[in-house]
């Protein structure tokens, strides 16, 4: 008696688990496919969370493509950001932003293809910007900057001049 008493209580149980999924309208396989979206659509919206704090600034907006579960709630899918990506004003701005959008590229635990595309054209803007600075530099060390190099034509005429007749200028 025992024995079939404990029998006719799991085909109770089991009987009643269904009564309950259908329910709530989800057998066991929905269930399973709600838990899968709701994991995907953190994952998403993590991702692009981490791209929005680290690119704080130069990251506008977010937007999800979304899929409808079985229990007809939508779940993100997929999702991207915007971010700015021209040039700074000077090269050491365009250095700056550079490395700015290269951490907010790739801020996420799991960068995906674009985020490293977009990780790498940040670091060839970084190393123009690195170029032109040195370039500027190494410029107005050694005076040939324009303005530099204006003055100094402008002395050369001044020196020039100063056997020959009674123009003189000094700088």
């Amino acid at each position: 008696m025992i024995g079939s008493l404990a029998t006719t209580s799991a085909s109770s149980f089991a009987a009643s688990g269904r009564m309950v999924a259908q329910r709530g309208g989800l057998t066991a396989e929905e269930q399973g496919q709600v838990e899968a979206l709701k994991q995907t659509d953190r994952k998403v919206k993590s991702h692009e969370q981490a791209h929005m704090a680290a690119g704080a600034g130069l990251v506008r907006g977010g937007s999800f493509e979304y899929q409808a579960g079985p229990d007809n709630k939508r779940y993100a899918v997929g999702g991207e950001v915007s971010i700015d990506t021209s040039p700074g004003w000077t090269p050491i701005e365009t250095i700056a932003k550079a490395r700015q959008i290269r951490a907010a590229a790739l801020a996420p635990a799991d960068p995906s293809t674009q985020d490293r595309r977009v990780a790498a054209a940040a670091s060839q803007m970084e190393m123009q910007a690195q170029q032109e600075l040195a370039q500027k530099t190494s410029e107005e060390r050694t005076g040939g900057g324009s303005e530099n190099r204006a003055i100094n034509a402008y002395r050369q005429v001044a020196t020039a001049g100063n056997g020959s007749g009674g123009f003189s200028a000094e700088a």
